[in-house]
């Protein structure tokens, strides 16, 4: 299969490293260094104590190349139309375009630049951390799990999944992949923005009676709106999943509090946000989410 991959950080490395073994992978990435690094001593991976070397394409851009099977879009969300409209070329009619980023309803941005029979939406339980451009550490391991919001007429999804397979991923086809998404979202929408806002590890949030309370109302909303899309939630149990979450990750920084401690922009639009425009589609009221979001656009616009 000829994949592309947009994004060359911790998880399109990871991605992109395994897939070459069987596949024709290019990585972007707007940064020199790390495409320097992969075409000149190949992608670094350290999987199990031990270092493998991948040897994928990479580019700076995607300008020239033709179109592909497979579009895999790791780049963080507030950047997604940006890198989809510089490698809009990639994207023929025969592509599938896929996101495994966090958050929800990034169907809806992907449908501007492909049909929706050719758009996967899922999540990936992989996790790595960048140890020096093209040098990546393979963390924990666990399912990518996919699926379409329309009918998979080509039998597509199982072709990934078997490609996924074959590179030591576990692919896992959902045929309610919003349900999984919307289950991992209530723990982002919680736990992320909050961590985010009170600038604290995600132990703090069960461990302190107001910041519980504050979650506690952030786990309703969601559950509410999950309801009104039709989407299964129970509120009892999704407070539990938080609460274990945050128990069971005493000291764990999630990806908003660590953004904003160090003054980048976050990507609370596609978490957060993806909740209230939900909310605002359906007429469910979610005033927390909106309070959340307001308040992270402003620590994100602090001099």
């Amino acid at each position: 299969m000829n994949i592309v991959i947009i994004g060359a950080g911790a998880m399109g490395s990871i991605y992109g490293g395994r897939l070459s073994q069987h596949n024709q992978v290019c990585l972007i990435d707007t940064n020199e260094a790390i495409v320097r690094q992969i075409r000149t001593h190949g992608l670094i991976l350290q999987e199990n104590g031990a270092e493998h070397t991948y040897y994928p394409d990479a580019r700076t851009s995607a300008a020239g190349m033709p179109p592909a099977d497979l579009v895999i879009l790791f780049v963080k969300a507030l950047y997604s139309r940006q890198a989809l409209t510089a490698a809009r070329e990639l994207i023929g009619p025969r592509t599938y375009l896929m996101t495994l980023q966090n958050g929800a309803g990034h169907e809806d941005l992907l449908a501007e630049f492909a049909p929706r029979d050719h758009i996967i939406i899922g999540t990936t339980e992989d996790n790595g951390a960048v140890l020096a451009p093209g040098h990546v550490r393979r963390g924990g391991t666990g399912k990518t799990n996919i699926g379409m919001l329309t009918q998979d007429a080509s039998g597509f999804l199982r072709t990934l999944k078997d490609t996924l397979d074959a590179c030591g991923f576990q692919g896992c086809i959902h045929e309610n992949i919003r349900q999984l998404i919307w289950n991992k979202l209530f723990t982002n929408a919680s736990l992320s923005a909050l961590t985010g806002v009170l600038q604290v590890p995600m132990g703090y949030i069960a461990g302190n009676p107001h910041a519980w309370t504050v979650a506690r109302r952030l786990i309703r909303e969601a559950v509410e709106v999950a309801h009104a899309l039709g989407l299964e939630a129970d509120e009892e149990a999704v407070t539990e999943m938080v609460r274990q979450n945050s128990v069971n990750s005493p000291e764990g920084i999630t990806s908003i509090c660590a953004d904003l401690r160090d003054g980048r922009r976050t990507e609370v639009g596609t978490i957060s946000g993806s909740v209230v425009r939900a909310a605002k589609a359906c007429g469910v009221p979610a005033p927390t989410h909106e309070l959340m979001v307001e308040l992270i656009r402003a620590l994100e616009e602090r001099p």
